[in-house]
């Protein structure tokens, strides 16, 4: 029974709620972008557990048959392992790197002064200004050359594709980890200095822990940048060094595309992005919009 029954008045309206027209607006908009979201996901799962003459013609989009064939055939079709292992190599190690240099060049930019302290930081900022494919064909030759002068084998090697990485990852992550840093109070360090730690120590000891959820954002995006790329991946590597971004195409013949078994591999290697993100998610968020308000 309602609350005019009772003998009690209803509850008055808050002149602060929204309509509820703009309530049933707000439902309808997001389930339908919840379902266009959804959808390339259905189809990539359904299409996975689909035998290839189901796939090769018209989208059927309720399965007449599922298998889990393809799961087990994509490792035998290409060596997708080896591909696997080349990714985490090459993705975790410029991860590693970029986190570790940009948290040295940021502390330096954000805590002291130096010649050139402008120049510095204007010029990581403007390489984030040119598209990727601009520095292809400069790493290339800069890679066959110092291999012909050294011996130094950069090209079609992991290390080679890792420092490749780093030109694009370390910029940003520099810049994102300055601003976070400006908003950690200089109190901290002057604390740290009365407890009698140097700047080294404090960075490791006050800073880094303060710092923790910009860093983990930093890390997120390093690997997903590294873990995803495609251009230079392609030209950069050869067949023992070949990432899964560039793998994935080996499913593809002059006669047929594999696609139940395309699907099927592009699951899987989401499975790590995926796990990671969903495990590094509050902090992500919160080294994501750190320094937007002081």
């Amino acid at each position: 029974m309602s609350e005019a029954a009772h003998g009690r008045p209803s509850r008055p309206r808050s002149p602060m709620a929204p309509p509820r027209s703009f309530l049933w607006t707000r439902r309808i908009v997001l389930t339908l972008l919840t379902g266009f979201v959804l959808l390339p996901v259905y189809v990539m799962i359904s299409s996975s557990l689909k035998p290839l003459e189901d796939v090769s013609g018209k989208f059927e989009w309720i399965p007449s048959a599922l298998t889990l064939r393809p799961y087990a055939d994509i490792w035998e079709t290409i060596p997708l392992a080896d591909y696997f292992v080349n990714s985490i190599v090459v993705a975790g190690a410029a991860t590693v790197f970029s986190v570790v240099v940009a948290i040295f060049a940021a502390y330096a930019v954000s805590r002291y002064s130096f010649r050139g302290k402008r120049v510095f930081t204007v010029t990581v900022l403007s390489t984030q200004m040119f598209p990727g494919i601009l520095f292809l064909l400069p790493l290339f030759l800069i890679y066959v050359n110092i291999g012909n002068a050294t011996g130094i084998a950069l090209f079609g090697s992991r290390e080679g594709l890792i420092l490749t990485y780093l030109t694009f990852s370390l910029p940003f992550s520099i810049w994102m980890l300055t601003g976070y840093f400006d908003s950690i109070p200089r109190e901290l360090d002057e604390a740290a200095k009365v407890d009698g730690c140097g700047p080294i120590r404090a960075l490791f000891r006050v800073i880094v822990p303060a710092a923790r959820p910009g860093i983990v954002a930093v890390a997120v995006y390093a690997f997903m940048t590294a873990w995803g790329e495609v251009l230079f991946a392609s030209v950069m590597t050869n067949d023992t060094t070949r990432t899964l971004a560039v793998g994935l195409q080996g499913y593809s013949t002059q006669n047929d595309v594999y696609w139940n078994q395309v699907m099927a591999a592009s699951l899987v290697v989401s499975v790590p992005v995926v796990v990671g993100f969903l495990l590094l998610q509050r902090y992500l968020v919160a080294g994501l919009t750190a320094g937007a308000v002081k």
